[in-house]
């Protein structure tokens, strides 16, 4: 990775506000995940006999749902169900992305036509359908939703995997390393891996925010994140009763769940420009 950070230091990140804003967001979307819940220190499961309670009431700073839950407190532990199947399957789908992609760049030829071919037929198919698909086999789940998100966002990463890495394969650096006795495994770890570390790392703080937004609909469906925990779609769903009544209950954890895609989003446009100057992602 002696590329990546070498580029690093060269290329500014947070180089504009809107940039260092979405970075500021993300950080603080990592800290409520993680500690949130522990400094919180309320059930989020907790019912009381004050349902329905509107923001600013004593005790509840953002009120109550209509089972008398604590809002505040399920907001912030619906932050981490949520980041958790986001990362997962984000890293699930880079793993599985970069692999297919270096090996069909680095081959060429025709095992690079077969393989791209299939990651095509993956593309065609609509990612949401997938995932239903397989939640609706293997039943709802946090772990069928890692699988089925990073199954359905693999195939974006093999694309740009594999255009990056055709174009590395073709350097003389990569020649060298072949004249010099090294096999394919090793120049494509060694060699190709760190160069376009890069513009996949940009590529994949993008993708993080589609993963996201897919836990997040899941869960709205019925389909993700089990009910008995809190989560953000799950919110917005059971929310949207009382829409008219008390709209925070479903408009707090939407704009949280949109902030956070769109923080992702610009964080990773940010990443984009300083890794990649060229564009190629």
């Amino acid at each position: 990775m002696s590329d990546l950070r070498e580029t690093l230091r060269h290329r500014r990140i947070a180089t504009s506000w809107l940039s260092a804003l979405s970075w500021l967001v993300l950080v603080a979307f990592l800290l409520v995940a993680l500690l949130g819940p522990v400094l919180i220190g309320t059930d989020p499961m907790r019912q009381s006999n004050s349902p329905l309670l509107p923001a600013g009431s004593s005790g509840h700073l953002l009120g109550t749902d209509d089972l008398g839950r604590d809002e505040l407190a399920r907001l912030v532990h619906g932050a981490r169900p949520l980041l958790l199947v986001a990362v997962l399957a984000t890293a699930l789908a880079t793993i599985a992305g970069t692999l297919i992609g270096l090996v069909a760049g680095y081959l060429g030829g025709l095992a690079e036509q077969v393989i791209m071919r299939v990651v095509d037929l993956a593309l065609a198919f609509p990612s949401i359908l997938l995932i239903i698909l397989l939640v609706a086999g293997a039943g709802a789940g946090t772990t069928t939703l890692v699988i089925g998100i990073g199954i359905s966002l693999a195939p974006g990463l093999a694309r740009l995997a594999r255009a990056l890495t055709a174009r590395e394969a073709a350097r003389d650096y990569v020649l060298a390393s072949r004249l010099g006795g090294s096999r394919g495994p090793r120049i494509m770890a060694q060699e190709i891996l760190p160069n376009i570390a890069g513009p996949m790392l940009a590529q994949v703080v993008m993708t993080l925010s589609i993963a996201a937004g897919f836990a997040a609909g899941l869960s709205y469906l019925g389909l993700g994140i089990p009910v008995s925990t809190p989560d953000w779609g799950n919110m917005v769903q059971a929310g949207q009763e009382f829409v008219l009544t008390t709209p925070s209950l479903t408009l707090l954890p939407a704009a949280a769940t949109l902030i956070f895609v769109v923080a992702c989003n610009f964080a990773g446009d940010d990443l984009r420009d300083a890794l990649d100057p060229r564009g190629l992602t």
